[in-house]
């Protein structure tokens, strides 16, 4: 299972998450470094860490102002591989990505119009590069649009499946940054034996190698992980790591 450590941007700063509730993200205060600036945030977690990829959620993009394009160009330079949510409705907000050849586009289920959109998304991004996420908050689905066949998380997740999606990442807003754990072992269970080729990445309330373990022995591929890592709470001796260069992994 690799660590996937997140940036959420807004205003040009890295800011802490707190249960999905965007209005009261305030700049990160870190173990790590003193800025919240993205480019030096991200430079630290490679130096500290030897994390090479990197999860930005474009917190402005979502909420559907202008995209950091130059900041994603600016960490692509310098060797970064991203998976960039930006907040994406439909095909055409993807293609900016597309051009830039971003390694992972997240097609969020919070911000995309319905499963039509999905499978438009899937053609022009491909299956390999889209990640579809499965946005949830205390467990209930975050759609922004009808359509879908369920209501329920693995409903939805079994739909967006036979649309294409081939990548996943399961994320409970409601855990992020609180402390209180992870919430979606028992459904990235159940995708995982329903579905044994799909990549699966989760996100959500990772306190420390407790959560680790029990995400990878689920069989999550892909863990995201802020909080945790600017707290201290996960050290870099903690994290039994590849060679630098390559995400860590345990």
């Amino acid at each position: 299972m690799h660590i996937l450590p997140v940036i959420d941007l807004l205003h040009g700063q890295v800011v802490r998450g707190v249960a999905g509730r965007r209005h009261e993200y305030k700049p990160i205060i870190s173990q790590l470094t003193e800025s919240t600036n993205p480019i030096d945030v991200a430079e630290v977690f490679r130096g500290h860490f030897g994390f090479n990829e990197l999860y930005l959620a474009d917190l402005d993009a979502i909420a559907r102002r202008p995209p950091a394009l130059a900041l994603y160009d600016e960490l692509q330079r310098r060797g970064f591989r991203l998976w960039i949510d930006a907040g994406l409705c439909d095909a055409s907000d993807a293609v900016p990505l597309v051009k830039r050849n971003v390694a992972s586009v997240i097609g969020g289920l919070e911000t995309i119009a319905g499963p039509a959109a999905l499978a438009n998304l899937i053609q022009c991004v491909t299956p390999s590069r889209l990640v579809f996420s499965l946005d949830l908050n205390g467990g209930q689905p975050l759609a922004a649009a009808n359509g879908w066949k369920s209501t329920d998380a693995s409903g939805i997740a079994a739909q967006a499946i036979a649309l294409g999606v081939q990548r996943m990442l399961v994320l409970d807003l409601a855990q992020v940054g609180v402390g209180a754990g992870v919430a979606t072992e028992v459904l990235c269970s159940h995708l995982r034996r329903m579905h044994p080729e799909l990549e699966i990445a989760a996100g959500g309330g990772v306190r420390g190698v407790q959560d680790l373990a029990l995400m990878r022995n689920v069989g999550v591929d892909w863990l995201l992980v802020a909080s945790a890592l600017h707290d201290g709470r996960l050290i870099r001796e903690m994290i039994c790591g590849e060679p630098r260069g390559v995400s860590p992994r345990i």
